[in-house]
């Protein structure tokens, strides 16, 4: 599986002086496509993320730090996508989310502003959560983009959430990766910032490189290189990349190699202290895992991504949808496809629009990106003007912040009175319960001094799941209280927990006496 997707390899060779072992694409190479398989792939992409995520679907954060072993079965028919529709659609969130994107460029064109997108998402009827829910909250409170995915407002900027929508900016940005990164810098940044925004710049950046060759080892390695070197993200890829090279048969090692280095989980504050990880970083690593290992067959990548654990649907969903783009719609096993035609022309939840629908804005935009690129178009065929992947700028999150400490609080916010901690940031967990429509205003003080005046709504999709949080603080003793400034009957905010963060990383272990 060594080809470059070119009207014939030779071609390629001859401009390049490559060889059919070693191909290689220069920038601004020109490559061509016919529109058939242009949007045979586009439809592979699409339709492999949906198969991935229902593959994947009854495991999902069953097993965290924890491998699923062989023995666990995976059961598939016609019906299971439709199963999915019927009973849990929210399954689809990976599909949905990508969705409100392809629409915005759909209504607005490709120059949409970036509040377009940000307001479609924070206004959907669909629930969050995360990064996206954080965003979301940030984004109907003023918050707007980029300062919506950033650390300082957002405690799950390092979280999945963009890597798992990003499909979009790779299927529209056909063998450009830049393109992409691009496309992944302005929406990517309205939910995640750092490693998290990463994540989704990677695996736009294989999507891309997906249409243009079916080596699933040059197309893991070349897209890395959009991510910059340094970062901690770039560093775990470059990791599981070194464990295939080391033990190219035993996926199961490289695993282990990924829950030794790469596991821990510190800024999520769902995952510090315990084994849950919706980290960008740990999961990019279970993707990786399951496309090299897979070796191109399409239900080997899937289940080894599922089987790697923690976002075990979200994880073989990418994978799936990359690899479905390399081979095309076409080439996905039958089985598959048979279970996916039943819904296809089904709107997915909360949207007014199906897989078709997909197939067909995405394609229209795939050409319009090719066309503004230095690409052209002929009744039958695409002509690429390739990008070689160029690194995006480097950022990182907390920033000197470690996790030290969890306080179980589990108390009504005004049993809390003050809480004393020493660090640089705390987090608290909690919630507000109470009529929809109920908005409770609470101030948190720090040190006498207002950190956060905060709007927290009782709805679900409204909500903020930290009643308050604050980074970079002078490291030392700081003392917190909440003031609830609109009280009422029937209404309770609970404050469950603190998270405390201090400047030097816990070295020894530590245990209860």
């Amino acid at each position: 599986m060594k080809s470059i997707l070119l009207p014939a390899l030779a071609t390629l060779c001859l401009v390049f002086s490559c060889s059919p072992e070693k191909p290689s694409i220069q920038d601004k190479s020109q490559i061509s496509l016919d529109k058939r398989t242009l949007q045979d792939k586009i439809k592979g992409g699409w339709a492999g993320q949906t198969i991935g995520v229902t593959y994947g679907g009854h495991t999902e954060f069953k097993f965290n730090g924890t491998m699923i072993q062989d023995y666990v079965p995976v059961e598939w028919d016609s019906t299971s996508i439709e199963w999915w529709y019927d009973n849990i659609p929210g399954l689809y969130d990976d599909v949905y989310m990508d969705l409100t994107f392809v629409r915005v460029f759909e209504e607005y064109g490709l120059d949409a502003p970036v509040d377009s997108f940000a307001n479609a998402f924070a206004n959907a009827s669909y629930p969050l959560w995360h990064a996206n829910q954080a965003a979301r909250f940030n984004i109907l409170n003023g918050i707007r983009p980029p300062q919506s995915g950033h650390w300082m407002n957002n405690p799950h900027a390092d979280d999945i959430d963009f890597q798992i929508e990003a499909d979009f900016a790779g299927l529209m940005s056909p063998g450009m990766a830049n393109t992409a990164s691009t496309i992944s810098d302005s929406i990517g940044h309205i939910m995640n910032y750092g490693d998290g925004w990463y994540g989704g710049v990677y695996v736009a950046a294989m999507y891309s490189l997906a249409f243009v060759s079916d080596d699933v080892k040059w197309v893991v390695t070349e897209a890395l290189k959009s991510i910059p070197e340094g970062s901690k993200y770039r560093r775990c890829m470059e990791s599981v990349i070194a464990s295939y090279e080391k033990y190219p048969d035993d996926w199961k090692q490289a695993w282990f190699e990924v829950e030794r280095n790469w596991s821990e989980d510190l800024y999520c504050p769902d995952g510090v202290f315990v084994p849950f990880n919706i980290d960008a970083s740990l999961n990019s690593a279970y993707i990786l895992i399951g496309l090299l290992y897979g070796e191109g067959d399409f239900t080997k990548t899937m289940d080894i991504a599922m089987r790697c654990g923690q976002d075990s649907d979200c994880n073989p969903a990418s994978a799936a949808g990359i690899l479905g783009t390399m081979i095309g719609y076409d080439n996905i096993p039958e089985k598959y496809r048979k279970a996916l035609r039943p819904v296809e022309d089904r709107n997915f939840a909360y949207t007014d629009a199906s897989l078709n629908d997909l197939y067909r804005m995405s394609y229209e935009q795939a050409l319009e990106v090719v066309k503004r690129n230095e690409g052209k178009l002929s009744d039958t065929a695409v002509q690429i003007s390739y990008q070689a992947p160029r690194p995006v700028r480097l950022e990182a999150g907390f920033e000197g912040h470690y996790p030290t400490r969890k306080a179980w609080i589990r108390k009504t916010i005004e049993q809390v009175g003050s809480f004393d901690f020493e660090g640089k940031g705390i987090i608290f967990k909690g919630s507000v319960t109470g009529p929809e429509e109920y908005v409770a205003l609470v101030d948190m003080y720090i040190d006498g001094k207002l950190a956060e005046s905060v709007k927290l709504p009782a709805n679900h999709n409204t909500r903020r799941d930290e009643i308050g949080f604050k980074f970079n603080l002078p490291h030392g003793r700081h003392t917190v209280v909440f003031e609830w400034k609109n009280p009422a009957e029937g209404v309770k905010i609970q404050v469950t927990e603190a998270l405390v963060f201090g400047n030097v990383p816990v070295q020894d272990k530590q245990y209860i006496q």
